[in-house]
Order: structure tokens, then C-alpha cells, then sequence
């Protein structure tokens, strides 16, 4: 509702600042309102036109204050979340690392963003990142997709990329997010999206103000035994006993899974804070700038009040000279 109250002040106000041109006026038999018109110069005005003006200002204020309430309480509800997943992905990443050059055929690019606007730049920023992973990584043995989280990547990447899209989800925080709703979603992406490898693009928090572009590397089972068998990072994998009756392969199935479904929960997370705190940011940012025209505009009401005042007397003065002459 506040969106749609903030797109309609919007359209009302958007026909009162189209610029008019400057007429200067001449005396003549009609003489036109001195509301509308001023001296040579001068650009007027009339009253009305100003209070309507102060009046959609006002109720735009209204909404950016009350969208900043309302995202600094989703805020505080989701940070507590973000802030203990952060402790799940840790000993995946210290275990089979995080390998972001590492060279495949098929690559998947997940870009998170959101599904609302009016939040900064966080999804163009995430956008922009995907979009250079997909060129790194494309060439002519090599095939690198997407897999879209959020409707404002999704209106992004599909007017360039919509060949290279392979899945789109939506509407990822009509619920509270929790971790079964976001398992569901990687089972879903590893069911119907051959990779080698998983980018995932997330915004991370830092601060109300401050987000940090991120990407994490997910490998499917057959490059984390190559990179294990080349000697690489992951070589430390070849030192671990296998108790059981699972095979290593099998292993680290379960593991790639497991891993890619605690990634992408904090991922979500990380992204759905970072949103919400880059919303307070741009509307307060946007309070202050109606505040600021809203001063601008009070004072060119009194301007204009008062030069309708002196005319009017000016005018009166001169028609009692005349009478009296």
C-alpha cells in the first residue's frame, strides 16, 4: 500500500514542477491575475499551486518515514538470523575450501537479489558481478548459466541473458525465511541444473550503510575429487578415514549438498538484511530531501503571499492618486 500511495503523490506531483516559460509583464486593459504573474524577471507562482505542491511533499514524507519503520523492524527481525547461519558454511569453506578461479566446463551463476525495489543499488551491484563471472567463464568449450533468485534480477539479466537463464524463483520472502524453505529450493536448483560449479552473487551486511558484494564456490563431487587427486587445496581430503559402508563419492555427494543448502541459507539471509538496511538508508535519505524541498517550498509561498499583498496595495495606493489627481 505504501508503494502504490507513493506512485500515485508521485504522478500528482510530477505536472506542478514542469518548467514554465519566464513572461514578462506589460500593462494592458486586462490585466492578468497577480497570483499568476510577477515583475520582469521574476518567476511567480500562484498560492494554490504552492500549497499543493507543500501538500503531495507532505504525504511523500509521510511514506518514506513510514517505509523506514517498517524496514528497520523486518531489519532487526532477520539480523539474528544472518548472524548465527554465518556459523554453518565456516567449516565447509575449511574443509573443502573456497575455490572461486577454479577451471570447469559448466559453471551455474545463482544471483540473489530482491524481490521489491526502492533499496539502493544492491541488486544492480549483484547484476553487474554476475554478468562478469558469466564472461569469465564462457568461451567455446565452456557453457555458464543462470539460476535468478528475485524479481529484480530477473528483469535485469532477461533482457540480454534470457538464453543463458536456466531457473527463476520469486517471491523467496513472502514467507519468514527458514532453513527447510531455502533446503527445498537447492534441491530444486540441483535437480534441474547440471554444474561443475555453483557461484553464488549475495550481498553481505556489514552495516545499515554498508554492504559487501560476495561470492561463494560451490564444486560438484567429481572437480573436488580431481582438485583433491591434482594435490591442490583440497588435497588434505585423501587424509581423512572413511568409516561405513559409503564410498568417498558418496561422501562427498552428501557433503556438496549439505554445503550448497547452508550457503545458500545464509546467502538469503546476508542478502534479505543487506536489502532492508539499504531501504532505511534511502528513506531517510529521501525524509530529509522532502524535509528539504518542503522548507524551499514554504518559503517561496511566502514570497509569493507577500508579493500578491504589496501589488494589491501598490494598487490601491495608485488608484486613490489617480482619484484625487
Amino acid at each position: 500500500m505504501a508503494m502504490a500511495a507513493l506512485r500515485r503523490e508521485g504522478r500528482r506531483f510530477a505536472p506542478l514542477i514542469s518548467p514554465r516559460p519566464i513572461t514578462a509583464v506589460r500593462s494592458s486593459p486586462i490585466a492578468p491575475s497577480h497570483e499568476d504573474e510577477g515583475p520582469i524577471g521574476v518567476r511567480y507562482i500562484s498560492t494554490q499551486v504552492v500549497r499543493n505542491r507543500m501538500k503531495s511533499v507532505k504525504n511523500i514524507q509521510k511514506i518514506t518515514k513510514a517505509m523506514k519503520m517498517v524496514a528497520a523492524s523486518k531489519l532487526r527481525a532477520v539480523q539474528s538470523k544472518t548472524e548465527n547461519s554465518r556459523g554453518l558454511w565456516q567449516p565447509f569453506t575449511a574443509l573443502l575450501g573456497d575455490l572461486p578461479s577454479v577451471d570447469v566446463k559448466k559453471s551455474v551463476v545463482v544471483t540473489i537479489s530482491s524481490d521489491k525495489g526502492l533499496c539502493g543499488g544492491i541488486n544492480s551491484t549483484s547484476v553487474k558481478i554476475s554478468k562478469g563471472i558469466h564472461k569469465l567463464n564462457s568461451g567455446p568449450e565452456k557453457e555458464t548459466k543462470y539460476v535468478i533468485l528475485g524479481e529484480k534480477a530477473k528483469a535485469q539479466l532477461i533482457r540480454d541473458s534470457k538464453k543463458d537463464i536456466e531457473l527463476i524463483i520469486t517471491d523467496l520472502q513472502k514467507n519468514p525465511l527458514n532453513y527447510t524453505q531455502v533446503s527445498v529450493l537447492a534441491d530444486e536448483i540441483l535437480k534441474n541444473v547440471e554444474f561443475d560449479a555453483l557461484r553464488i552473487v549475495f550481498n553481505k551486511f556489514q552495516s545499515v550503510v554498508s554492504f559487501v558484494p560476495t561470492v561463494s564456490t560451490i564444486l560438484s563431487p567429481e572437480i573436488v575429487e580431481r582438485e583433491a587427486e591434482s594435490g591442490g587445496k583440497l588435497g588434505d581430503l585423501d587424509n581423512y578415514e572413511v568409516e561405513g559402508g559409503e564410498t568417498k563419492g558418496e561422501i562427498l555427494q552428501n557433503l556438496a549438498e549439505f554445503q550448497f543448502s547452508c550457503v545458500m541459507f545464509n546467502a538469503v539471509l546476508e542478502n534479505a538484511c543487506s536489502e532492508q538496511g539499504a531501504r532505511m538508508s534511502a528513506m531517510d535519505s529521501s525524509s530529509r530531501n522532502a524535509g528539504d524541498m518542503l522548507d524551499r517550498l514554504t518559503l517561496t509561498y511566502n514570497r509569493t503571499r507577500q508579493a500578491s499583498i504589496t501589488t494589491e496595495l501598490i494598487e490601491i495606493i495608485s488608484g486613490a492618486s489617480a482619484l484625487e489627481g
